[in-house]
């Protein structure tokens, strides 16, 4: 024994050279994979590749395991945390070379090409690197550091040293530090190919291990952990960790292994690691109890441990791997494939990019026209979006459309009013309903430029679906591609912008009141009379019966009201105004005639009473009693007379006529103006566009750079 002392490294030498076969073929293929699958970023994040990751609480033992297993000290040490970020260790086995003393060295992936035989210098630059993504003052990062060690006194693995579990954040680490750090090991040993080694210190309550107990949440089976017991040395005197080393208090498959660790003295002394390893061994070797269970003690078992379960479970991968890898080569070599030969004459540059222009313009036809061979069976696109939206997005909302939605009484009447100016209205009048009719056809506007843009988004979607693999190979083209479309589709909408307001405008500017289909002033009359009718025997059938309504009608003195003032009393209404009736008083007017002849009629019976002339003579003798109001800003009539509700009901008859004539107008050109200066005006000149821009005016080799 004290001569492995003098000779340190005998003991794993030896090991070395038993269980050199042992994955010497497979693991540093896998290393590679890992070298492969990491530098390739997100693309192939997906492919799980075999790995032990190292798991354990803050001054744990994790740390001196690694560099145990090593053989070399090489890790940052201190009483606070040390690893801050993921650091996978990749361990090579390589044969000795006699002519190279320089027989073990290090090589960091960000460090391509530089090797450091100094492994004090490999520590500063964990420490280094640990800084610039972390921070200085105890920050923590999920960013890896990636470190290949290559020597003989090591065997083929792949172990991942994961920061260690905190309870209390120090320095700059939040006050979710573990709750982050719990996130960033499980997110490495929830993978089914990771191998979990859970390191626990003897010093403390085994069966409450935080290595042990974050383990069992991403393998409750306990299939793929192996438990490490570190410190057994400083145990309380008269206890140990025999049961715990055989699985009997919690059970793992693969097993635990006890190992003795240095402590911080031997560190601050200088103690080699060969050293603390020949320690180790003798400890276990005179120890009564560990002696009987030497098999699952000391770094040497551990190491071949790890070799074997690792070796294990790359053989039982291997064929899904292989599998998942072939797969994804012949994707990319049928990918490869598409993009056809090295084009580097400019003859061969310009016949590319003529071929790729007219394909792209017959792609882009075919999933117009419905004729694509890619066509989805999934949902619609291309075309058939755009036939869609025509037929039952932009005409079925049309129907839907109620042309008297928001055209109140209020606004008929004041319409009608309005457009009598001085005079009784004989008859409904062309301008309110013009006015109106004008007002209702306008809504239709955004309507139909909404439905230009919606039609101008679905051909920049199919545009893009043309990006065919050609243009994969050149990124240069398919920018030029896009800008060139996007300006000819913008040139396009403009003059289908304007036809479209054309359209409206031209329905708005001239109202064919001799349109065939109009239902013109007698037939709306009709049907406002019927309505009329029929409302009012309904309203009398509900109220008093029609002799006792008619009797109150003979003997009710009538009164007027102007603009909210009530003549009340005896006092005669003027033969000029036009009378408004209240309600239980029957109009004096028909519709299409005037009230005129009931203003005659009360004229002569006031002069068989008393002749003008008197009349005037006695109210200029009599004292002024009534005095007449300034009219308010804003006049609202009070009270409608049943003329003006038949007429209301005409116009409304007159507006829903000839809005449904504009509304079919308009269903049937929009469609077609969008179509005729847009989809169709696409299909025909984009690819003389191309050639235009892109193959005459840009030079070819500018626009095929890859």
């Amino acid at each position: 024994m004290m001569d492995e002392a003098v000779n340190p490294n005998n003991k794993m030498s030896t090991l070395t050279k038993t269980v050199a076969t042992i994955g010497s073929s497979l693991i540093p293929v896998i290393n590679k994979l890992h070298d492969i699958l990491a530098s390739s970023g997100t693309e192939l994040s997906d492919i799980s590749v075999p790995q032990v990751a190292v798991v354990g609480s803050q001054s744990s033992g994790k740390s001196s395991v690694l560099e145990a297993l090593v053989g070399r000290d090489f890790l940052p040490r201190g009483c606070d945390i040390c690893t801050r970020r993921p650091l996978v260790l990749m361990l090579e086995n390589r044969s000795p070379n006699s002519d190279d003393d320089r027989i073990e060295w290090g090589e960091f992936r960000h460090l391509p090409g530089r090797r450091f035989y100094d492994f004090s210098q490999i520590r500063r630059e964990i420490e280094a690197e640990t800084e610039r993504e972390a921070g200085c003052n105890k920050g923590v990062s999920e960013n890896q550091i990636r470190l290949k060690i290559s020597s003989p006194n090591v065997l083929n693995m792949t172990l991942i040293d994961l920061p260690g579990i905190t309870k209390v954040p120090v320095g700059d680490q939040p006050s979710d530090i573990e709750a982050r750090i719990r996130r960033m090991i499980m997110a490495h040993i929830n993978n089914e190919n990771c191998i979990i080694l859970a390191v626990s210190p003897a010093n403390s309550d085994l069966a409450t291990s935080d290595a042990l107990q974050i383990a069992k949440l991403a393998d409750p089976t306990g299939s793929r952990t192996v438990g490490v017991i570190t410190k057994l040395d400083i145990m309380d005197r008269g206890t140990n960790a025999c049961n715990f080393l055989l699985g009997k208090v919690v059970p793992l498959k693969l097993g635990y292994v006890g190992v003795v660790n240095r402590c911080q003295e031997d560190i601050n002394k200088n103690r080699s690691i060969q050293e603390a390893l020949a320690y180790e061994e003798q400890f276990f070797h005179d120890h009564p109890v560990y002696n009987s269970v030497s098999n699952h003690c000391g770094i040497p078992q551990l190491a071949k441990k790890l070799n074997q379960i690792l070796e294990q479970h790359i053989r039982k991968d291997l064929p899904h791997l292989k599998a998942v890898l072939n797969s994804r080569m012949h994707a990319a070599m049928k990918e490869l494939q598409t993009y056809g030969d090295v084009v580097e004459s400019k003859a061969e540059q310009g016949a590319a990019l003529l071929h790729i222009l007219r394909r792209y313009c017959d792609d882009f036809s075919a999933m117009v026209d419905g004729k694509s061979p890619d066509m989805s069976t999934k949902e619609l696109f291309g075309g058939a979006r755009i036939h869609y939206l025509f037929q039952s997005m932009f005409v079925k909302l049309l129907e839907e459309v109620d042309p008297c939605e928001k055209l109140t009484d209020e606004d008929i009447v004041y319409a009608l009013r309005n457009s009598s100016g001085l005079r009784n209205v004989l008859f409904v009048p062309e301008v309110p309903f013009e006015v109106l009719v004008r007002r209702q056809i306008a809504q239709l506007s955004d309507p139909c430029h909404q439905c230009l843009w919606i039609v101008y988004d679905e051909l920049i979607k199919i545009c893009l679906a043309c990006e065919s693999t050609g243009l994969k190979r050149f990124p240069s083209l398919r920018r030029h591609i896009n800008d060139v479309v996007r300006k000819f589709l913008d040139a396009a909408a403009k003059p289908a912008e304007t036809m479209i307001r054309n359209l409206i405008e031209m329905e708005m500017d001239y109202i064919n009141s001799s349109h065939p289909s109009f239902i013109g002033g007698n037939k709306a009359v009709e049907l406002a009379v019927q309505q009329m009718r029929s409302s009012k025997e309904r309203a009398d059938a509900e109220k008093v019966p029609i002799s006792d309504k008619g009797q109150f009608s003979q003997t009710a003195a009538p009164r007027s009201v102007l603009n909210g003032v009530s003549n009340q009393g005896n006092h005669p209404q003027s033969n000029n105004g036009r009378p408004v009736l209240t309600g239980g008083s029957l109009s004096t007017r028909s519709w299409g005639i005037s009230s005129i002849f009931g203003s005659k009629a009360s004229s002569r019976g006031t002069a068989a009473i008393e002749s003008p002339e008197e009349t005037l003579h006695d109210a200029e003798n009599m004292s002024s009693t009534i005095q007449l109001r300034e009219p308010p800003s804003i006049l609202r009539p009070l009270e409608m007379s049943e003329n003006e509700a038949t007429e209301i009901i005409i116009t409304r008859i007159l507006v829903k006529s000839y809005f449904d004539i504009v509304r079919k107008n308009i269903q049937d050109l929009v469609p077609k103006a969008i179509m005729h200066f847009l989809v169709n005006h696409t299909k025909r000149n984009l690819h003389n566009t191309f050639i235009q821009i892109l193959y005459r005016n840009v030079r070819v080799k500018d626009v095929l750079l890859q």
